[in-house]
């Protein structure tokens, strides 16, 4: 019998794009999962939306926050309510390729892997390509700690192994945070490089401010992970030498595996 997959999904403001991501959901191959569709509070038609494709397909359960709080709180409470032996996270203005959840499962159960993540593609708002984004066949903590190769839309964790493991409160990199959690309790997060999911690269969204993204990685690194000045500035450094060479010379980022 396969395992019941929880997929975790925050939700602001994004009327335009949640149908198109809720449907991938819906398309997958794997179909024992449960959607979460955490609403904060948006002000749009967002969780109207929501309510009524719930209203059509019992898998997908939509919960609206009693107020504002950001991603972080509301994909805490997607774990919270998390009935699933694996969580998986995709937000409202992605998409997962139909054989996203087949393709990792099995990988998962095979390998006795309890936490893993994939290769994606990078999309325009309009939906053209921007180019994929690979991996490597494992990552650790040390490594991580130098430049977040895993992305939020394709990573997936084994709560039977691992326990439910929540993001930290912070604004932004809270993704990077959990990461580096679930890192503390296995010694390795595995990579399948293949493009399972597409990536959405918006203007407005809250990582494009590469320099607000900065501060927050120092936040991370010093009040989260409570590494010392010395470490932190070591990891840094990694971090900020691997942003320049992504935004300045994308093609020797590439030949270098430097693509995150």
């Amino acid at each position: 019998m396969s395992e019941l997959v929880t997929v975790i999904m925050p939700a602001f403001n994004v009327e335009k794009y949640i149908k198109e991501a809720i449907k991938s959901v819906l398309d997958q191959s794997y179909n024992n999962f449960e959607l979460i569709v955490i609403d904060d509070c948006s002000s749009d038609s967002t969780y109207e939306l929501v309510k009524a494709l719930e209203a059509c397909d019992s898998r997908i359960k939509g919960v609206q926050l009693k107020e504002n709080s950001g991603a972080a709180v509301a994909r805490n409470k997607g774990v919270e309510l998390a009935s699933g032996r694996y969580i998986a996270f995709l937000d409202s203005d992605d998409i997962w390729l139909p054989h996203k959840l087949e393709t990792q499962v099995a990988f998962m159960v095979d390998n006795g892997y309890p936490f893993t993540f994939s290769a994606y593609e990078r999309v325009s708002e309009k939906g053209q390509m921007l180019g994929n984004v690979g991996v490597p066949d494992k990552v650790h903590y040390r490594q991580l700690l130098k430049t977040c190769l895993i992305g939020c839309l394709t990573a997936m964790y084994d709560t039977q192994q691992l326990g439910k493991v929540y993001f930290p409160l912070i604004s932004k990199r809270q993704d990077f945070g959990l990461w580096l959690q679930l890192l503390k309790r296995t010694e390795y997060a595995y990579g399948i490089d293949q493009v399972l999911a597409q990536y959405r690269v918006r203007t407005d969204s809250i990582s494009a401010n590469k320099a607000s993204a900065a501060s927050y990685t120092w936040k991370l690194y010093r009040d989260v992970e409570q590494l010392n000045l010395v470490e932190s500035s070591y990891y840094f450094s990694h971090y900020a030498v691997r942003g320049v060479l992504r935004q300045k010379f994308p093609h020797l980022a590439r030949r270098l595996g430097v693509l995150h």
